[in-house]
């Protein structure tokens, strides 16, 4: 007998449903901590392949790291990394299914520190694969992380032109204010329209390429080997248990790390170029359904929520939230590399998935604040990675 394509023993007279074998690499971290106790819940047993990076997880990570201690009695967890022939053979095993989460992320660091995040982003995946083309394994589904930031810009429609892919914005545009993108020979505004999965591929960061790398990979070779591909490109991932500490990635908990401290915000720009943000949940149930259903094999999906919102919009309602007045100060500093636009089109994981985001912004926005209230004070270290972005020479 089968109940949604799964097989169910019978025991005593009761039919128990068998338990499908999945790593998730990187399941210690936010989104992996997430998926794995979500998957737990639905009869899934769990390896867990993390390296506990100090960057996300802090010092002493095994004894202290919320996301690790959340799952460390609940899965099968193996200290590892995927830059490594021994783990990866110890954590795929007879696992069936495999979530390709693990990743080092950011897109500035990505910038100077580019040997580290080709080993690990590059290599990792092309690892596994090579582990996997050469010995007989159980591994029948991949499901790879894969990155809003391999678009680079977003979207845009011209007058003259159609659709249209800006490149980067120059220096010298950027240090006039003049932040919008443009486009050669287009004597009118350009329009944002939002980013589906045939737009144009032109990251602006080596984190991009490096995802756009993994994506490919996966989607390349599975097929060869019998193993059905799909990858996920997510958007600004927000929530609960996201890191406070990380200064690299995600403005939410930096802005809240700085509003917590009392520290006045520094916005980028002139606070008005935007982003997608898509709240933990609706990440992990899409994620789910990528597991499950046999329509996302082969497939590639945008995750978000198709809305975009201004940096100044997000700085404005976390003051709100918190209820602390302090300096919020639009300063016209910029980065190297960043994009101006980017928001996802999500017809298409509505379309064969039945995906729908559950929470809008402000929803889901309140939800985090309110998990970050409860949180005891971090020390923040934004001011230590803008200096060390501008000692690279990324931060104008």
């Amino acid at each position: 007998m089968k109940v949604n394509g799964k097989k169910l023993i019978k025991t005593d007279n009761l039919f128990d449903m068998s338990k499908q074998k999945i790593l998730i690499t990187g399941g210690a971290g936010f989104i992996g901590s997430n998926l794995s106790l979500f998957l737990i819940e639905r009869g899934y047993e769990v390896t867990v392949l993390d390296n506990l990076s100090e960057q996300i997880h802090g010092t002493n990570a095994e004894n202290k790291s919320p996301l690790f201690l959340s799952i460390k009695d609940k899965v099968r967890f193996i200290k590892g990394t995927v830059t490594s022939a021994e783990d990866w053979n110890n954590a795929i095993a007879d696992n069936e299914i495999i979530v390709h989460l693990a990743a080092e992320t950011g897109t500035g660091q990505s910038m100077y520190q580019i040997r580290k995040y080709t080993e690990v982003n590059i290599g990792g995946t092309a690892l596994m694969l090579d582990i996997l083309a050469n010995n007989k394994t159980a591994v029948k589904k991949i499901v790879v992380a894969s990155s809003r930031a391999i678009y680079g810009e977003g979207k845009y429609i011209s007058a003259e032109h159609g659709a249209v892919y800006p490149t980067h914005r120059s220096s010298k545009e950027m240090d006039a204010g003049n932040f919008e993108v443009t486009y050669p020979n287009t004597t009118k505004p350009l329009q944002l329209v939002a980013t589906d999965e045939e737009s144009k591929i032109h990251p602006s960061s080596v984190y991009g390429i490096t995802k756009y790398n993994q994506e490919q990979m996966v989607m390349t070779v599975c097929p060869s080997l019998g193993i059905a591909p799909v990858a996920f490109r997510y958007q600004n991932v927000y929530g609960p248990g996201q890191s406070l500490s990380n200064p690299y990635t995600g403005i939410l908990s930096i802005f809240s790390t700085l509003i917590k401290n009392n520290k006045s915000i520094n916005i980028f720009e002139d606070g008005k170029e935007s982003r997608d943000f898509v709240y933990i949940d609706d990440v992990i149930q899409a994620t789910y359904l990528g597991i499950e259903r046999a329509e996302a094999e082969g497939e590639i999906f945008n995750v978000g929520t198709g809305i975009a919102t201004t940096v100044s919009e997000v700085a404005a309602l976390l003051v709100n939230y918190y209820g602390v007045v302090i300096p919020v100060q639009v300063t016209g500093n910029y980065r190297l590399g960043d994009i101006r636009h980017n928001y996802a089109d999500i017809g298409k994981i509505e379309n064969l998935l039945s995906f729908k985001p559950a929470y809008d912004f402000k929803t889901g926005l309140k939800k985090f604040t309110d998990w970050v209230n409860s949180q005891e004070v971090q020390k923040t270290t934004y001011e230590d990675s803008i200096n060390e972005m501008k000692a690279k020479g990324l931060m104008k």
